[in-house]
């Protein structure tokens, strides 16, 4: 015969009332100690009848020091819970700090921008001119000092480039050609203008050479009479 399913309320007869609960209780009691013995667990079961009789079941030696137990834990626990409680109150106000913070960030950094000042004051004009003035001269300060680091560094390469020129002439056995002033003048005025005495012939003559030859000898023929 199939047992059919008990239905969870409150049974209305004392009879089966009573009976159900001696039977439930000795079940109780029995799954607590095996509970305890078979897994090694500290249980203790606390019941109290509808009459009000005690039924407790302990698995140390004493009830009162599971129930200690309990309470330490309890207590632990509440204050585990308020400490977190209190690091997370904590850090939700600094975050609404750092929110601030940002927001005090992105407007100055308008403001810097040349944006939004149509609610700046005057003082406040002053300090962030101030302020852009200073930045600047930061800037141009570092600008000029990495400036002077490259051209120290283009000078060491220089130098190095040269001595290494120069080990090289050496092992060859060449001897370094070195530039007279005469010759720097000379390649620096590579199209220098020519002497105004010089005379370029543009005299244009047809016929032999030998003509030509005894004609620049013979002096010029006097002009014919009309």
């Amino acid at each position: 015969m199939v047992r059919g399913k008990t239905q969870m309320k409150r049974i209305e007869n004392a009879t089966s009332r009573q009976v159900t609960f001696s039977k439930r209780r000795n079940g109780l009691l029995k799954k607590a100690f095996e509970l305890s013995v078979l897994c090694d667990a500290e249980v203790a079961l606390i019941i109290f009848s509808p009459r009000g009789k005690l039924y407790e079941f302990a698995s140390s030696s004493s009830l009162h020091e599971t129930i200690e137990r309990y309470r330490k834990h309890t207590r632990d626990a509440q204050t585990a819970n308020r400490s977190s409680e209190q690091n997370m109150q904590h850090l939700k106000q600094e975050a609404a700090s750092m929110m601030k913070k940002i927001e005090h960030l992105e407007l100055s950094k308008r403001k810097l921008l040349g944006e939004g000042l149509g609610s700046c004051s005057i003082q406040e004009l002053n300090q962030i001119e101030q302020q852009l003035e200073k930045s600047v001269s930061t800037i141009r300060a570092r600008k000029n000092q990495v400036y002077n680091e490259q051209i120290e560094q283009l000078i060491a390469k220089e130098k190095a480039l040269e001595a290494e020129n120069a080990r090289l002439y050496e092992k060859c056995g060449i001897q370094p050609q070195q530039e007279t002033n005469g010759e720097q003048q000379r390649e620096s005025q590579p199209y220098a203008e020519s002497s105004p005495s010089s005379e370029v012939e543009t005299e244009l003559f047809i016929g032999l050479p030998e003509t030509r030859a005894r004609r620049s000898i013979l002096p010029p023929l006097p002009p014919r009479s009309s």
